[in-house]
């Protein structure tokens, strides 16, 4: 998780984006949590490969330290000071690479059933989608197994994307590979790609298998943020949880599935479907549908529609002065 999340700007201006709330979570606390709850073991360890300590600093580190307590594991901070690739990052947490171990990438969001084939080497979770040409595809030989990872195939392969989410029975099998990688010097675009470790385990004969998960979501930029933020929350009414805090409504409706944190505060408004409201936030005479609104912010007079609003922000839609940073959209 050391990137800057440029895409999704001004958002992850001043929060990395894996820590940036979806259906009033942050998208790496809820990966986390979701793989931790599905696997058949408790996770002992958590390494984060984090960047620039200027950006990801103590209170992004005490944060994720906070989740791994939260789980009953030791937290490891690592640092990809230079963005070398997905095989170079991995290699940042060479220090915790043994036993049994879950890769995954921190802007991924997943429903699924981990079940792990314990006659496998590795685990390489993937999903059906409509046009493969854009996504890296896994290949398979007439047992299933994986037998090659293709990069936007040009002609049809299979239909199985890689989402980012791998299971490895022996890690350090995959930290010796990526150390032959760097040692050799073998870069795709000027970076060392995780690819390169996993093939030259399957040409050392592991056996990779591919295992398929209900849903993939993106956070990659405010348009399909939005979407993730929507889907999530149909998956949480629907598994039961509790979605609205303890909250002031005063002649308001809310339409589920919606998330609203404590302290929030409703006049004179209608929220909802899929919308998510952080803590503090206030909202007067509006109606907002499908959005993401951060904590600590004070909207009027709106009608919002697939909006991505931030921090103590303050919206007024009967606006005549308007001040507007970096990267901002009006619409």
């Amino acid at each position: 998780m050391a990137g800057r999340g440029s895409r999704l700007r001004p958002h992850t201006l001043t929060v990395p984006k894996p820590l940036v709330p979806v259906a009033g979570m942050p998208i790496v606390h809820r990966l986390v949590r979701d793989i931790a709850k599905v696997l058949p073991e408790p996770v002992t360890e958590i390494a984060y490969v984090l960047g620039d300590p200027a950006f990801f600093g103590d209170e992004v580190v005490e944060a994720l330290t906070q989740l791994s307590n939260s789980l009953g594991a030791k937290t490891s901070i690592y640092r990809q000071d230079v963005p070398l690739g997905t095989g170079h990052a991995v290699m940042c947490a060479a220090p915790s690479l043994s036993g049994p171990a879950v890769v995954a990438y921190a802007d991924t969001l997943i429903r699924a059933d981990l079940n792990l084939d314990p006659d496998a080497d590795s685990v390489i979770w993937v999903k059906k989608v409509d046009r493969p040409e854009q996504f890296g595809v896994v290949q398979l030989d007439k047992t299933g197994a994986i037998n090659a990872l293709i990069e936007k195939p040009a002609e049809f392969v299979s239909d199985l994307a890689v989402i980012g989410i791998y299971y490895f029975k022996e890690i350090e099998v995959l930290k010796d590979a990526l150390q032959s990688v760097l040692d050799e010097k073998l870069t795709r675009g000027g970076e060392y790609q995780i690819n390169d470790g996993i093939l030259r385990m399957m040409q050392n004969g592991k056996r990779f298998v591919p295992g398929e998960v209900t849903a993939w979501m993106d956070c990659g930029n405010p348009k399909v943020t939005i979407e993730t933020n929507a889907k999530m929350l149909d998956f949480l009414a629907t598994e039961g949880d509790s979605l609205v805090g303890n909250i002031t409504s005063n002649n308001s409706t809310i339409v589920p599935p919606c998330y609203i944190a404590d302290g929030v505060t409703l006049t004179n408004s209608t929220i909802g479907p899929h919308v998510s409201i952080g803590a503090g936030t206030t909202i007067a005479d509006s109606t907002i549908e499908n959005s993401i609104i951060q904590s600590n912010s004070t909207i009027e007079n709106a009608t919002l529609k697939e909006a991505m609003i931030g921090n103590y922000v303050h919206y007024n839609g009967a606006f005549t002065r308007i001040s507007v940073g970096d990267y901002s959209e009006l619409k």
